[in-house]
């Protein structure tokens, strides 16, 4: 969309990309800049304490530039892409009020498109949908599953797990056609090698950054069955305590689990053809002249 269709508002920036492609980077070198706030729509880092495995901003990137979207809820905490989006168009507005730049960054195509093509959710949907998947067996929910295209989960013999699959994959009632007014959409595209080593460096940061004493105070507060312990690198970092498996194979496993993460996100976001795909020094030039030409105007 261009800077002159933006019906005096200021922009919204959407920067979307797989794990690891370098886009959080890219909007705090903008924000920094162009006097910008960030809201991170990402499905993990929701969550409190979970800092290092679901890599968040650190502490000194949030002094450079304001995070929205971290932090907001207690692990295993019930929250749908509709609380997303209610938060993330309440933080929209107030960055506005302040004449601000908001930057909507993030890999959870779900959470993005929600606000960019304002989706309607119907708040008692998923009630209505929990109760009747509550009567399925594991065998049907397996198999809904797979006919309707959903990822089954690691635990895949847990009636829960699967419902909630399925409730974060379920479509709103309805979608608009085209973005919101103001957006300007950017995909980071990464080549296919060079993303498999990000996401290869990514899991030895982690563990760099102590990763396993986070997992392992993390499930001394909440347990570790607690669901949102259940995706991601805690699940690993806790075989490796039982001596399941060595901590080269877990950081191997993580990876294979990233680089996986990285081609669904791909699948959902090439889905919208509004998002402008180029590499990341192409995407800061891009919207660096938007940004110039948004302030002079």
């Amino acid at each position: 969309m261009e800077v002159g269709s933006m019906s005096g508002l200021l922009p919204l920036i959407v920067i979307q990309g797989p794990t690891a492609s370098g886009k959080t980077r890219l909007a705090i070198e903008l924000a920094k800049r162009f006097n910008g706030e960030i809201i991170c729509a990402d499905s993990r880092t929701v969550y409190k304490y979970m800092d290092i495995g679901t890599a968040k901003p650190t502490p000194l990137e949030r002094k450079i530039v304001p995070h929205w979207g971290l932090d907001i809820v207690e692990p295993g905490t019930r929250f749908t892409a509709a609380d997303f989006k209610e938060y993330a168009v309440t933080k929209i507005q107030e960055i506005r009020a302040r004449e601000h730049v908001p930057f909507l960054v993030g890999g959870t195509g779900l959470y993005i498109d929600g606000v960019v093509f304002n989706y309607t959710f119907g708040s008692n949907a998923n009630d209505v949908l929990r109760k009747e998947f509550d009567t399925y067996s594991i065998e049907e929910l397996q198999n809904y599953c797979i006919k309707n295209n959903i990822d089954i989960p690691e635990n895949k013999n847990n009636k829960r797990y699967l419902i909630r699959a399925i409730e974060q994959k379920s479509e709103p009632l309805s979608v608009s056609s085209v973005p919101i007014d103001s957006s300007i959409i950017v995909g980071i595209a990464t080549e296919k090698d060079n993303l498999r080593e990000r996401i290869q460096q990514r899991t030895e940061q982690l563990f760099e950054c102590n990763v396993v004493e986070e997992s392992i105070k993390l499930g001394e507060m909440y347990g570790w069955d607690n669901e949102a312990m259940t995706g991601n690198i805690y699940r690993l970092v806790k075989s490796y305590l039982d001596d399941e498996q060595t901590l080269a194979e877990i950081k191997e496993k993580n990876t294979t689990l990233d680089w996986r993460l990285a081609k669904r996100q791909l699948t959902w976001m090439r889905r919208n053809p509004y998002i402008q795909w180029m590499p990341l020094d192409e995407a800061e030039h891009y919207l660096s002249n938007i940004l110039v030409a948004t302030h002079k105007s």
